[in-house]
């Protein structure tokens, strides 16, 4: 269309021909607008995911470290147990007359081994492994394993009443349950608990083992 075709439209015909470009151009910037702000949102949420996915990540960082500490001797000290249970096997295995009877030389040798039973188990404490000797308490089948029930109506049931060889924990895990006699015929200490079977119970000493 000429120029001057154009200037012999009506002026209300030029009007709205400007307010359509005009109408047009609004539509495109908003358009434009919206699809920047939806690529925002979905930038903003990928942000958020990694640094939830970086999160975890450190979290799980941390706990593997710390496992790693806490429980790098296990094996170790599971071995070291060994040992110093054949020491306290030893001193056991001495009458107490042959004690009291020995010579100075034989008692100095029984002090040389007490004294190495309790420094291997305070070296062993130190690297986070404690004693468990539940005489009196509960039966926990996470830290005890049932040897043996022993009828006592006077004490409630499921009571440990006898440790036939003490356990051993490594932080929040077993190192080894303690062997235990546990009471039967006596009042239930609850009335839901389930009755204890003797043998093997403790499945997180036997995946470390």
């Amino acid at each position: 269309m000429s120029d001057q075709a154009k200037d012999e439209r009506a002026p209300e015909d030029i009007e709205t021909a400007e307010a359509e470009r005009t109408q047009g151009g609004i539509d495109g910037d908003y358009e434009a607008l919206v699809r920047l702000l939806k690529e925002n949102e979905e930038l903003k949420d990928r942000a958020l995911r990694v640094a939830a996915e970086m999160e975890n990540l450190r979290r799980r960082t941390a706990r593997d470290v710390h496992d790693a500490r806490a429980y790098a001797v296990a094996n170790f000290a599971r071995d070291m147990l060994s040992v110093s249970d054949n020491l306290r096997r030893a001193l056991d295995a001495i009458p107490a007359e042959a004690k009291a009877a020995g010579d100075a030389g034989f008692k100095a040798l029984i002090d040389g081994v007490e004294i190495t039973e309790r420094a291997m188990l305070s070296a062993l404490e130190r690297h986070g492994v404690k004693k468990l000797e539940p005489e009196g308490e509960k039966f926990d089948p996470n830290f005890h394993q049932a040897m043996f029930e022993v009828p006592n109506p006077d004490v409630p049931a499921n009571t440990v009443v006898q440790v036939v060889q003490p356990g051993y924990s490594i932080g929040e895990r077993v190192l080894r349950p303690a062997m235990v006699g546990v009471a039967k015929g006596g009042p239930k200490i609850a009335a839901a608990e389930a009755p204890v079977e003797p043998g093997p119970v403790n499945e997180q000493a036997e995946k470390d083992a």
